[in-house]
Parts: structure tokens; sequence; C-alpha cells
């Protein structure tokens, strides 16, 4: 199993480490809902330093990425961030991404740690049809993920004079001088909903960076959190994990990622995803609260009043903020209205719940 650099920290602080995407990862410290709560009211600390980073470099960057991703990377310019994703050739999802621009024919591709050797070997096989060169560094970087209302006031602590980091723009980055270290790459992006930082940080200084971000941020109550918290926190605000509620079998336009869909260029499987956005699809991502005592697990069905099934929970969680049972799943298109009354099957029983609008905060 890989460990990332800083996992010798992790264990000093007494996480609880568990194996996720090939990686020993701290899953809590303290316990997932006082992380969850710290980072929605000050300032948490993930290490995510299992996702992986490729660079596109050379004459045809952006005509490769505009063939390969779904969104349209003509929209950006050096210091902006892009959601995106890699659609397959059967209507599913290989994964979903974040493209850098770093200057005219530069970008980093920022991939889920689980799928990192089957998005370079999927880069890999449309790479050869482009004058374009890719290299992985995923192991040459650590990338902290600084979240919550209190990160802008930290950040700016922590760059000084070097960067103007409190006023960053969401999806933009820049570079700042963090921990003695100049020329760190730091965007304004994450996966919680909240305000925050991603920093991309050569594994040599990740220590430094770390140590000096809990010294700039003592007095504004920072701590570790684990990715437990970070899969409740992104719930929350119905934002899609690779694995769950996106895969291989399902399309951007079932998931609700119609708006990082762009056919006003030609990309991988553009024909049959623009004929489902304008014929429509059978299923669709929804949210939904619990209405019984209960929790909704990934993998559980949904049904119907007479038990039929007609769908599957994807996510599924208590939420901390709400105190409420909450859940993504798919279900057929005439369910999918928000109010729509679905059941999902925990165990024996048929608990009642109720489809809702995202976000759920």
């Amino acid at each position: 199993m890989k460990k990332t650099t800083l996992n010798h920290i992790h264990k000093q602080l007494g996480a609880k480490m568990l194996p996720f995407a090939g990686f020993e990862m701290p899953i809590q410290y303290e316990g997932v809902n006082a992380e969850h709560e710290t980072v929605r009211n000050a300032v948490g600390v993930f290490d995510v330093s299992h996702m992986g980073n490729f660079f596109v470099e050379g004459k045809d960057a952006l005509h490769f990425l505009q063939y390969i991703t779904s969104n349209d990377v003509a929209k950006l310019k050096p210091g902006k961030v892009q959601y995106s994703c890699f659609p397959n050739e059967q209507n599913g999802i290989v994964d979903d991404l974040l493209v850098y621009q770093l200057n005219d024919n530069k970008y980093m591709l920022v991939v889920n740690g689980a799928n990192l050797e089957k998005d370079w070997n999927w880069v890999n096989k449309w790479a050869k049809n482009f004058d374009v060169k890719l290299t992985d560094k995923s192991d040459q970087y650590s990338i902290l993920a600084v979240q919550g209302p209190k990160s802008p006031e930290l950040m700016q602590r922590m760059a000084g004079n070097s960067a103007d980091l409190e006023n960053l723009k969401f999806y933009t980055w820049t570079k700042a001088d963090l921990a003695g270290h100049k020329d760190i790459l730091v965007s304004a992006t994450g996966y919680t909903g909240e305000k925050g930082y991603e920093i991309y940080v050569p594994n040599e200084y990740a220590e430094d960076v770390w140590n000096e971000l809990f010294k700039q941020g003592k007095d504004l109550g920072i701590k570790p959190a684990g990715l437990g918290a970070r899969d409740t926190l992104r719930l929350e605000k119905g934002y899609c994990l690779y694995g769950n509620d996106i895969d291989d079998t399902t399309s951007p336009i079932e998931a609700g990622l119609g708006w990082i869909t762009k056919f006003t260029k030609d990309f991988i499987n553009a024909e049959n995803l623009k004929k489902q956005k304008e014929e429509g699809v059978s299923r669709k991502l929804v949210a939904f609260k619990l209405k019984d005592k209960g929790i909704a697990r990934h993998g559980y069905d949904i049904v119907d009043a007479s038990g039929n099934k007609m769908g599957t929970v994807t996510s599924g969680t208590m939420s901390p903020t709400l105190k409420e049972a909450i859940g993504m799943g798919y279900v057929s298109v005439e369910m999918a209205k928000p109010g729509s009354q679905i059941f999902v099957q925990v165990r024996k029983k048929q608990i009642p719940a109720e489809v809702v609008k995202l976000p759920f905060v």
C-alpha cells in the first residue's frame, strides 16, 4: 500500500488510518462530526495527496484536452481552473477531474487517486493522435486542502506579501511563498462547498507547509480533517463522488453534469451524449431525505410503494449539519421531481423518503 509524505504525521496525531485508493489514508482524527463542523465553521486541513497530477504540454495541448474532456477548455486562460470529466465511449465517465491552465501550451490535470492507472492509460491511448507530451508527476506532489470560512485569513497569513490569497477568485490559481518555500501553486478550489484552497506542494516541502498551517491557524480553531468528513461535507452540497454517484456506467447527463458537458466542440462520444440531452434519459441522479429513522447506505435499493425496485442509493449519510439522513441515488425520470415519494430498502424495512432539491445545506 502506498503512503503519502505526511503519513507519519497523521499517525502521530492518532488518526484512524484505512486503505483508500491504494493508499493508507487518514479517515478521521477526533471524529467525523467534529471535523465536519470545524470545516463548516472555522478551518480544517485535509491531506489529499492520493490524487494524481498529470501534465499535458505541446502544440496540440488545447485540441487534445478539448477532445478527451467534456467541458470547453478554450474558456480557460493561464491562472484559471475548470471542473470537467473524461467521457468514455459507452455513455459513461472514466473520471471527473480538474483542468489547470499553467501557460499557453501547458496544463495540469488533477485526477482521482483510485483511478490513477486507469486515467493514465486512458489519456495515453488518445495522445497518440496529437502533438503532446504527457508527464505523470503524481508521486512528486503532496496536495493539502485547506477548507472553511476562516481559510482566506489563514492562507493570507501564510503567504504574507507574496500573493493576495484572501481575494483569490473561485476556480483560479496563483503562486505564493509558503513556509519559506517560493512559488507554491495555490488554487481557490475544494470539494466541501466552503471557501477553501488546495495547495500543490513538492513532497520535500509538505511537512514544512503542514506545520506552518497549524502554527498560523492555532487561534482560528484549525484542525486536521480526514476523508470521512470530506465525504459528509461534499454530500451535503450534492457533489458527486467517483465510484459512488458517477462511474463507467453513468452518463454526465444522467448525473446532472450537463453543465460541464459542452456540445460547442467535438469530444469523445459527444454525438451520443448530445442525443441523450435532446431526447432525455430514462433515469436521473436525485437527492433525497429519509422521513423515518435509518441511514441510506451506498448500494441499498430504492423502491416504490409496492416494493418494486426502481433505483439504487449511490451515497448516503446522517448529515452532521441537518441531523437528518440524506442521500443520493438514481431513479426513473418520472420519480425524479422534487417532492416525489420514494422508499429506501434498509434491511427488511422500506423507509419512506422524499426527493429534494440540492444542495442539502
